[in-house]
């Protein structure tokens, strides 16, 4: 579903609160320690609040406050480790982050655990291990801590004004996600476990890559691997999204070299570039992962730099590290305990029409817009790699489980109309029964999606005549 010019507007408003928490953070940081790792630091801990959405409440902002100190000090022991003693820290490095993905089976408490876990890993792959040099020893231990309370401070404050100002929507209410139930005996772990798994499979393959054959040059490996398996919503996204990376870092990395040769070492001008390539980033992602990889892989670029006369020979050994992550990241995705992408969706569409069912039973209670809208949200996250698989295999197939999202979208504005009135007639209720009973055999699917957006249709006609016709009779 195409982004229109208020989600871009409301993309924009939220890529600039986030960068004035950025700014905030930064000056803070270099008037406390004028070094670059807690200035690099600031930057990537601001950006995971923004996206993470700890501060989403006041029970979040006190657990990421006293969860922060543990995430400084275990970003820096692990990047020491890194440093200083490689494989060591590989290993901790993936046992940690497949603790993370692994955590999430457990309901929501255990997800924001895994988010909190997971964040110094994130932060050690953007922002390598860099020794600060002016510091005292202590405040040297202390730096990582203090730079996360300041993000954490900074993102929350600027996005509750912004909330409060009406310049960001509200946030919605998060929905529980119950668990899948277990189909019998199964050797099959759970999708989360599964993916724990093909990432800690991928990272560690990664590093084995990287370290036995790049050298000094192993972060970009396993930092693609890991973003192409991030939020992993079944092989086929897994896919779409090492296209799009590959296509971003190449269009990135070229662009990051041009300006570099163009400009030369200014570094307040690498800055202010780095600063808003990051901008551009955050502002146009919703309009594609393209976009992201496209900017950050800029942002990276010039913050780790090109050294002149080789500048050429290692924008090649850069795209090239790139696309060996991408086909490690696809390769464990496709391969170890792989997720079908179809089930995926089949799932979201399915708890979006069981939402639908709920609503519009006289027996259940009322329900907000706000819960329909995030369930159809869940479903547009996985989307794009479907329509992109069938402009690629248009010819093979007549009915494409893209032509599913499209059908269920169709219904979207008739049926939060009825939805807002807590009413449906008969014959909705019935199409959105056989919607949910044609889950079970798709060949009927994308039929019985159509004949509801006929009966949702013809429903609002109806609502809106008789709204119109008790207003001409008041």
């Amino acid at each position: 579903m195409p982004m229109g010019a208020g989600a871009i507007g409301r993309a924009l408003r939220d890529a600039t609160m986030t960068m004035l928490a950025v700014l905030a953070t930064l000056a803070c940081a270099m008037a406390i320690a004028p070094e670059p790792g807690p200035a690099v630091l600031a930057v990537v801990l601001c950006l995971s609040f923004s996206r993470s959405h700890l501060d989403r409440d006041l029970r979040g902002r006190i657990e990421a406050a006293v969860a922060l100190p543990v995430v400084g000090v275990v970003a820096s022991g692990v990047g020491l480790l890194l440093l200083r003693v490689p494989w060591i820290g590989a290993v901790t490095f993936v046992v940690g982050m497949f603790v993370s993905i692994w955590l999430r089976r457990f309901g929501p408490m255990a997800r924001r655990a895994g988010s909190l876990i997971a964040l110094p890993f994130v932060v050690i792959l953007t922002t390598p291990y860099i020794p600060t040099h002016h510091a005292s020893p202590s405040l040297a231990v202390l730096l990582p801590i203090i730079v996360a309370w300041l993000a954490l401070a900074w993102v929350s404050t600027f996005h509750a004004m912004a909330r409060r100002l009406g310049v960001l929507p509200p946030l919605r209410r998060m929905m529980a996600t119950a668990a899948a139930p277990a189909q019998g005996i199964s050797l099959r772990p759970v999708a989360s476990t599964r993916m724990a798994i093909q990432m800690a499979v991928a990272l560690a393959a990664s590093f084995l890559v990287g370290y036995l054959f790049f050298a000094e040059r192993w972060a970009w490996i396993v930092l693609t691997a890991f973003i192409v398996n991030s939020g992993n919503r079944g092989r086929l996204d897994v896919l779409y999204k090492s296209v799009l990376r590959v296509l971003g870092a190449a269009g990135g990395t070229l662009l990051a070299l041009t300006l570099t040769l163009h400009l030369g070492g200014h570094d307040t001008t690498t800055i202010a570039l780095i600063l808003a390539a990051v901008f551009l980033g955050m502002w146009l992602r919703p309009l594609g992962y393209a976009w992201w990889a496209l900017f950050v892989t800029i942002a990276l670029a010039l913050l780790q730099g090109f050294e002149g006369s080789s500048a050429a020979r290692l924008l090649g050994l850069r795209l090239e590290e790139i696309v060996i992550g991408a086909i490690i990241g696809v390769a464990s995705a496709w391969f170890v305990y792989p997720v079908r992408s179809t089930g995926v969706l089949r799932r979201r569409i399915a708890d979006a029409l069981a939402l639908l069912a709920d609503a519009f039973d006289p027996a259940t209670p009322a329900r907000t817009s706000d819960e329909l809208a995030m369930a159809l949200d869940q479903v547009a996250q996985v989307a794009p790699a479907f329509r992109a698989s069938r402009l690629a295999t248009r010819r093979l197939r007549s009915v494409h489980p893209a032509d599913w999202v499209d059908a269920l979208f169709a219904c979207r504005e008739s049926a939060m109309v009825l939805f807002e009135r807590g009413e449906a007639p008969a014959d909705v209720r019935r199409a959105i029964g056989v919607s949910r009973k044609a889950m079970r055999e798709t060949e009927t699917l994308l039929p019985a999606l159509q004949n509801l957006r006929l009966a949702l249709t013809e429903a609002g006609v109806a609502t809106e005549l008789s709204d119109t016709g008790a207003r001409r009779g008041g």
